[in-house]
Order: C-alpha cells, then structure tokens, then sequence
C-alpha cells in the first residue's frame, strides 16, 4: 500500500503503547483471551455486556511499567496515522456528496489494556469500535495473531482492512443503524438477534470496501496484492472458518458475523461500486 510521504496528520490518533497500567480489566490470555477474541473480532461490541460473566476469571492484580517505543512502533504510528488520514477525508466526501454530516471518531492505539468508554479491556480483545466513545481501539500485535493462529496473509492492506471495517461500524453509529439494531434485538432469540449482528458486521465490511474504492480514486494508493490481503484477512475471521479452527464444526445459527465467503463478498462488492447505498445486507445478506 502506498502511504508515505502525501498525507497531513490526523490529531484524532491517541498512541497509548507503553503506556504504565493497572486495574482490573476484563481478562488476561489464555483461553479466555481467545474467547473474547473471537466475540469481538471485528465486532465493535459493548465490552460492559461481556464482564460480568469474565468477572470471575480476572482478579485484577498486575501493572505494567512505561517503556519507550521502538523505531518500528513508532513507523507504525505513521502508518496507522495514514490511515486514519484517509478514513477521515473519504468518509468525510461520502457524507457530503449524500447531504450529510461526518464527524471523525478517535483512534487508541495499546497494548496490553486500555480503558474505554465501553469498560476496560485487553488486547485479547482484538481490534474494536466502541459507540459510547466514537473510539476505534487497535492492539497492533493482533495481526501477528491473525497471521500465525488464524492463516491470514498478512500485510499492510490487511491492517487497513480492518480500520476501515472498525471505521465502518462508527459510520453505522452516525446513521444510527447500530441503534437500530440493538432496539430490535431486544426481546429476539439468540438466533434472530445473531442473524441482525451478522447483517452488521458485513455492512462494515461492505464499508470497507467502499473506502478501498474511493481511496483508489482519490490517492491511488493500491499495490498489486492488497486486495488479496483484505480477502485473505476475511476470510480467516469467518465464523465457519473461526468455528472449524477452533472446534471442528460449523453452527450457522451462532454465526454473529458471516460466513468467510460472505465477508469477501460484500468487502468486494463495496469496493467495486463504491456505492454506499447498495450496501443492504439486512435484506440481502447472501
């Protein structure tokens, strides 16, 4: 992907990394960084909906100590910087040209834990959207998972991937879809409310791909390869894929964020149109 050297800095980037912390937070690693891994990937949940029932297994001792950052995590900065950039002059051109207002959300970068407006987290929790906040929180190791426990290809187009995925969550709070959502999930079964999380989550997607055409258009900053990304990174979170990994078979009815081939699909689709009106996945999830 090509970045450097064309962009103004965003101030709506927070760089928490080695960062002192402490205090109880939701949950270490292990098994239960792995569960909550997997609930949030990509998902932009209510970390306060998942603590009471990871109470038990947290008991909040530990801090962590300051450190300066290395030259490598101080280039990823710029490049998450970048990226921010980008989401922000986009999505700020979307809204205009369909009569509507953007506001930008902020982006955290941590490691370890962070503090949200959603409640406190880990890095187990993977990268995610809070809405009480309008915050984007990134634990950049969480690529390193995505390539060596999940099979992704990896690479600079995937990080963007899923910035813009958690970006399009932030798009679906300022259209007031995410509230929406949850309005109507009230009272559902598991089932049908899941069916209603899936729709969300690939409308982000869709989102994402959106973004990928219009900053095609507008920086050219495509490389051969970084749609293979996106799509490699797609298709290692799906829930079938996820679900095989983990526990060797597939339970459509707990899907919470489509299929592996759903998620390409609608990333494709956004990124082909660029159209964000053909993004109805409530109607048409496929």
């Amino acid at each position: 992907m090509k970045w450097q050297g064309r962009r103004r800095r965003s101030d709506n980037m927070e760089d928490r990394r080695g960062m002192g912390s402490s205090g109880k937070v939701i949950a270490g690693g292990g098994v239960i960084g792995v569960i909550i891994l997997l609930i949030n990937m990509f998902g932009g949940q209510d970390l306060q909906n998942l603590a009471p029932v990871l109470e038990q297994f947290n008991d909040g001792s530990g801090t962590q100590t300051e450190r300066t950052l290395t030259s490598e995590e101080v280039e990823q900065g710029k490049f998450m910087n970048a990226l921010l950039v980008d989401n922000e002059d986009v999505w700020t051109k979307i809204f205009q040209e369909n009569g509507m207002s953007y506001s930008d959300p902020k982006m955290v970068l941590f490691s370890s834990r962070v503090q949200t407006g959603c409640g406190n987290a880990s890095a187990a929790s993977g990268p995610f959207y809070c809405p009480a906040d309008q915050k984007v929180y990134m634990d950049l190791g969480f690529f390193d998972e995505l390539k060596t426990k999940f099979g992704a290809q990896g690479g600079d187009f995937a990080v963007a991937y899923v910035l813009a995925h958690e970006i399009g969550h932030h798009v679906q709070t300022l259209m007031g879809t995410s509230g929406k959502v949850r309005e109507l999930q009230q009272g559902m079964s598991q089932a049908q409310a899941n069916k209603l999380s899936v729709a969300l989550e690939l409308q982000a997607d869709f989102y994402a791909g959106v973004w990928t055409h219009y900053n095609q258009k507008m920086n050219q900053i495509l490389e051969e390869g970084d749609i293979d990304e996106a799509l490699s990174a797609a298709n290692a979170v799906g829930d079938d894929a996820i679900q095989k990994r983990m526990q060797g078979d597939v339970v459509p009815d707990s899907f919470t964020h489509g299929t592996s081939e759903q998620r390409k699909y609608w990333f494709m689709k956004g990124y082909k149109t660029g159209d964000i009106k053909q993004g109805d996945t409530f109607n048409n999830a496929r």
